[in-house]
């Protein structure tokens, strides 16, 4: 099984190590020793921990949807030409981009600053583990 050192942990839960710390020490993160005296925490542990932990921003919508991939965000760059758009958002800790008609833009009234929810479907995922680790 796959051990996450705490610094790792909280880099990737987007915390300080002293934050990860008092989680582990509450025994709100389950921890346990290496074979080198170091506190770890199990990948199935802080994959649970992670899931319980996110809170997606609600969408302001009102709309339902089949789509699940939903980020709430803001509106942080408008490129436009005469037909083309780049849009980016910041939603959360991801920044999403996405390409639409300027007329699009417009209709939604999208300029940097504007709330906006994100709706990604794709037919592809793409999956990679670092340094080839499986």
């Amino acid at each position: 099984m796959t051990h996450f050192r705490i610094a790792e942990a909280a880099r990737l839960l987007g915390v300080s190590d002293d934050t990860v710390r008092r989680w582990t020490d509450g025994g709100a993160l389950p921890v346990s020793t290496d074979a080198s005296g170091r506190k770890v925490i199990a990948g199935a542990d802080l994959a649970a921990f992670a899931r319980a932990q996110a809170h997606a921003t609600p969408d302001p919508s009102g709309v339902g949807r089949s789509a699940r991939n939903r980020f709430v965000g803001l509106v942080t760059r408008v490129h436009s030409d005469e037909v083309m758009s780049q849009v980016e958002m910041q939603c959360g800790p991801h920044r999403v981009v996405s390409l639409m008609s300027t007329e699009a833009v417009e209709e939604l009234g999208l300029e940097v600053g504007s709330l906006a929810v994100s709706i990604v479907k794709a037919s592809q995922i793409i999956v990679e583990t670092p340094g080839g680790m499986a």
